[in-house]
């Protein structure tokens, strides 16, 4: 008669952890060393690469391009309101005449009344006049401060920090032949940033064309491996491998067409803001040289009616003193003599603002090497 023991769960459990125990006991612990590279690549067959590396140069190219377009719009505005600045100065000078030549012509009237040859309201006309070009006088400082104001900013500096004194110079702009070659204008900051972006936009196009094509990968794989670390670089744990992969979109529902359709409009876009922006140049060019040309004769002619009008002012004021001719004559050609002068300083400022903006128009100067 057989008998059988019963056994427990937790007896039958320490059993198989002995059995599994022993069995990982009875298996030898191995080393395996292993030194491997592996290497992928993928050909630039379509040109992708080349057109993507294009682009990016080009694009470098044109924000170079807008930060020294940047620079000089900047530095043409510093010269624009330094000449300007020194116009109110000139104009000051004008109005600080003008005033004294009221204060004159009121000793003169004020004496001319205690005589009994001017009335009360003549005196009073005058001191009127008087504090007229007084108040201008004052007001000119407004703008002066404000173009002083707006170069401390340029130059990077506080406004109330910065100071710049009157300064009464005659400043001719320097000679520009009219003939300049149009050459000169491909230095302009604005059309190079144009055209690198053009170059730009056509690269793109052959990145979004390459994208039809399929891409081809190369995989390598090498190296040693073995268990000993004394033969891990002999020739038998050697091992390599190459492998070769072609991928290709079949369906994209129109994304590749799409993307070159776009592509080609930037394009065009870049091309015709190109044109516009070398138009734009010429523009620019024949508006300063036009204006330089009729500020130099206009310069003339003011000069003559400056010239005229204090020789009529000094006739009028003679014969104010001799009771020939009455206030009316004289006021009236002291605000011509004034207006004349004021237009000849005006006049003055305005050719070196245009020649400075022709100056930037041709990209930042002309020499004669360059002509």
């Amino acid at each position: 008669m057989r008998k059988y023991a019963a056994t427990t769960p937790t007896q039958a459990g320490n059993t198989l952890a002995t059995v599994a125990t022993n069995r990982i006991k009875s298996q030898p612990v191995t080393n395996n060393f292993n030194v491997a590279l592996d290497a992928t690549w993928e050909p630039d067959i379509w040109g992708s690469v080349r057109r993507a590396v294009e682009a990016s140069e080009a694009g470098a190219t044109a924000s170079a391009a807008q930060l020294a377009l940047t620079k000089l719009s900047m530095q043409a505005s510093l010269a624009q309101f330094y000449f300007e600045l020194r116009g109110l100065d000139g104009d000051q000078r004008v109005l600080d005449n003008t005033v004294l030549n009221y204060q004159k012509l009121l000793k003169i009237t004020k004496n001319q009344y205690h005589v009994g040859t001017a009335s009360k309201a003549a005196v009073l006309q005058v001191q009127s006049q008087l504090e007229l070009a007084q108040v201008q006088a004052l007001d000119n400082g407004i703008f002066r401060a404000q173009y002083e104001h707006a170069i401390a900013v340029l130059i990077g500096k506080p406004p109330g920090c910065f100071s710049l004194g009157p300064h009464l110079t005659s400043n001719s702009p320097p000679f520009i032949p009219v003939d300049v070659p149009s050459t000169l204008l491909e230095r302009r900051p604005d059309i190079a940033q144009a055209e690198r972006l053009v170059a730009q936009a056509n690269a793109q196009i052959g990145v979004a064309i390459a994208a039809y094509f399929p891409t081809l990968t190369l995989t390598g794989v090498g190296g040693y491996e073995a268990s000993l670390l004394r033969d891990l670089f002999t020739k038998p744990a050697r091992y390599w491998s190459i492998a070769a992969q072609i991928a290709d979109t079949l369906l994209d529902g129109g994304l590749r067409s799409a993307q070159v359709e776009a592509a080609r409009a930037v394009y065009d876009q870049t091309v015709a803001t190109y044109r516009q922006t070398v138009l734009s140049a010429f523009q620019d060019v024949e508006d300063n040289l036009v204006a330089l040309r009729i500020l130099n004769e206009e310069l003339k002619k003011q000069n003559q009616a400056v010239e005229t009008a204090h020789h009529a002012l000094q006739l009028v004021m003679n014969e104010y003193k001799a009771g020939t001719v009455g206030l009316a004559d004289v006021l009236n050609a002291q605000i011509t003599a004034f207006t004349a002068e004021k237009g000849a300083n005006d006049i003055e400022y305005q050719r070196m603002t245009f020649a400075v903006g022709l100056i930037k128009a041709l990209g930042g100067g002309w020499h004669e090497t360059l002509g």
